[in-house]
């Protein structure tokens, strides 16, 4: 079976109507009007389609952010790197990205601020191809090509962390950007990549066509703690801070929005979560995306909080690829807001 075509997808205003009658209570009933700022607020993410970015999918597919008086348009990259830069360049007003990403750039003199917490963990696999190079060490990955979102982006870091972990030479590995669909796919079919450090539900359809072999995985709490040594915040809703400053009102909407989906997503049945993504994310493997989304169920915030350990932790990881960015030179303070959150888990008992 062939993965279906996943092309760009700019989001406007969805009609929650539709979704009503089948998503209960906690679906949009009535539209709201758009009374959280003018005018479309852009997010930029990198790859829609992935389980790691599913909150803001299902704000965005149920009508939340609707409900929350905003015209969200998502802008979709083939990797968070992207994104990132289409942020930086005034393409889009926020990010849906790695919370590491804000560390990173606080370190190079850019203020980002995360508004709302979407994962616990970063859902990454790294998985060698099971049929051109069928590897079961990380220690035998010199001179392989690892196939990644995009340079510079969470899957980037994420698999220089478990070579180096695993004792791989990372100077003798290439990093290949792959994007986040198909892409990847074929990269690894085609033997462009020896192996692929990607999210689900890709990692998942590989491995039940047994195409792979997962060598190191934080697709669940327990996984991600042991790489990472701890709580490791990844996706979230980040903006820049003169965005949070100047714009209260559209944050706290944004965080209502998320927080909203993360409850939603805590008691979704199947059925539900088939009904509200879109069939082109499924991958056309409609039972691998249902089993990579119970796989990873754990991992996601439920109330959109960050968690009291997670900002030191991830700012000591990022420290361990490159010791010149030590953990003291970042005001984690700086970093993320729970204010939004918690006014948004308050309205909504998440």
């Amino acid at each position: 079976m062939d993965f279906p075509r996943i092309r760009r997808r700019h989001f406007g205003t969805l009609s929650a109507l539709s979704m009503a009658g089948w998503a209960g209570a906690d679906a949009l009933a009535v539209p709201s009007p758009f009374t959280a700022g003018t005018g479309p607020l852009r997010v930029a993410v990198g790859g829609s389609g992935l389980l790691y970015h599913l909150p803001l999918t299902i704000a965005q597919e149920l009508g939340f952010f609707r409900a929350e008086g905003l015209h969200v348009v998502v802008q979709d990259y083939p990797g968070g790197a992207l994104a990132l830069q289409a942020l930086q360049d005034g393409e889009a007003d926020v990010c849906s990205g790695a919370y590491d990403h804000v560390l990173r750039q606080q370190l190079l003199g850019r203020s980002y601020c995360t508004i709302v917490l979407q994962g616990r963990a970063p859902q990454l696999a790294l998985a060698a191809s099971a049929r051109a190079w069928p590897v079961k060490s990380v220690s035998r990955f010199k001179g392989m090509r690892v196939g990644v979102s995009a340079l510079g982006s969470s899957t980037h870091h994420v698999a220089q962390l478990m070579l180096s972990r695993d004792g791989a030479p990372l100077d003798e590995v290439s990093f290949v950007g792959v994007g986040s669909a198909l892409g990847a796919v074929a990269a690894l079919r085609q033997g462009r990549v020896h192996a692929l450090c990607h999210a689900d539900p890709i990692v998942s359809a590989l491995e039940q066509r047994a195409e792979v072999r997962v060598l190191c995985d934080t697709r669940s709490l327990k996984g991600s703690q042991e790489l990472f040594g701890g709580t490791m915040p990844a996706a979230s809703l980040y903006a820049p801070q003169s965005f949070v400053q100047k714009q209260p009102a559209r944050s706290q909407a944004l965080a209502n929005a998320i927080v909203h989906a993360l409850k939603w997503l805590q008691t979704a049945s199947p059925a539900d979560l088939v009904r509200a993504v879109p069939s082109g994310y499924l991958l056309g493997e409609r039972g691998a995306y249902l089993a990579a989304f119970h796989k990873v169920r754990d991992t996601f915030s439920p109330d959109g909080l960050m968690p009291d350990d997670g900002p030191a932790n991830a700012a000591r990881v990022v420290a361990r690829l490159r010791s010149e960015l030590a953990p003291l030179k970042i005001d984690l303070g700086r970093t993320f807001t729970n204010e939004f959150a918690r006014k948004a888990k308050q309205k909504f008992n998440a």
